[in-house]
This record gives C-alpha cells, structure tokens and sequence, in this order.
C-alpha cells in the first residue's frame, strides 16, 4: 500500500500537465483582404489572400499549439461580416463550432507598396485577445506576404507567453 500511494500521486500530477500540452480548438476564419488603395483588388492578389489563409493554418498547426475545427456550420455568417473589424464577434461564432480561439487575420493595402498583415487569436470563453499582431511589409509579392506572414507568426503569435 505504501507504494501505490506516491505512484497513485505521480498519475494525478501527471494529468493536468499532460492536458495543458494538448492543443487548442480553434477557428481560423477566411483571411480577409482590405484595399484602401486607389487600384482595384488585383486577381494575383485575391490569390495571396487565399495562399496566406493555408500558410496560417499550416504554421499555427505545425507549432502543435493549435488543432483547427470545421468553420462550415457558421460559413454563412463569416461571409456577412468583417471580422477583422466588428470588435471580437468573430469569438461567438468560433465558440459556436466548439472552438477554445478564433483566430481573425487581414491583410491592409495602402498601395502597391505597402501591405500590413494582421492577426488576433481570441479566447472564445472571455474575448480577450492571447496574442496579436501586425506586421508592415514593402512590396506586393507572394514571397513578401509569405515572409511577412512567417515573421508575424514566429514574433508575435507564437511568441513566449502567447497560448
């Protein structure tokens, strides 16, 4: 009996530090793309917009921080809004998929110049933000929005202290 005791403790400890280390539940949403420029969307760049929504993804769950859910049953409302400006809303649709975070990103062009890309993880249970981030890049290219996407992911989403 005296042995079964610690080991019995051992396997309790055990537990909740092997459910921290489990991935999140989370939503990513469809990256949205913001043109305040004086030219209209470009078709090579509605294509980055869509590459950098499967480079997120991949990098999120590469990290092993995240595991994503099927946003399918709210597509709909995803499609009515802007997310990246309706002040957290997309965390009541991602909680409505069964997700822990919603992850909302966009890309902001000011000219053919200059793009920022942009993302917020949200706690679906409080809609704080767990981390966030922008990063400025010159230069409308896939490999500059792909840099510039791996940069704000490495330095700001997945940085110490970010989920």
């Amino acid at each position: 009996m005296s042995r079964v005791l610690p080991l019995l403790f051992l396997l309790a400890c055990a537990v909740p530090a092997h459910a921290a280390d489990a991935p999140l539940r989370a939503a990513l949403f469809p990256v949205e793309f913001v043109d305040t420029s004086p030219r209209p969307p470009q078709p090579a760049e509605l294509a980055r917009v869509k590459a950098l929504g499967a480079q997120l993804r991949d990098l999120l769950e590469k990290s092993g921080r995240y595991s994503f859910v099927d946003i399918t049953p709210v597509a709909a409302e995803v499609a009515s809004r802007d997310l990246w400006n309706c002040n957290g809303c997309g965390t009541a649709l991602a909680k409505k998929v069964g997700a822990q975070v919603s992850v909302v990103a966009w890309v902001q062009k000011v000219s053919d110049l200059i793009l920022n890309i942009n993302a917020v993880i949200r706690d679906t249970s409080t809609g704080e933000p767990l981390a966030a981030g922008s990063v400025d890049i010159r230069g409308n290219t896939d490999e500059t929005w792909s840099r510039g996407l791996r940069y704000l992911v490495q330095n700001r989403l997945l940085s110490r202290g970010s989920p």
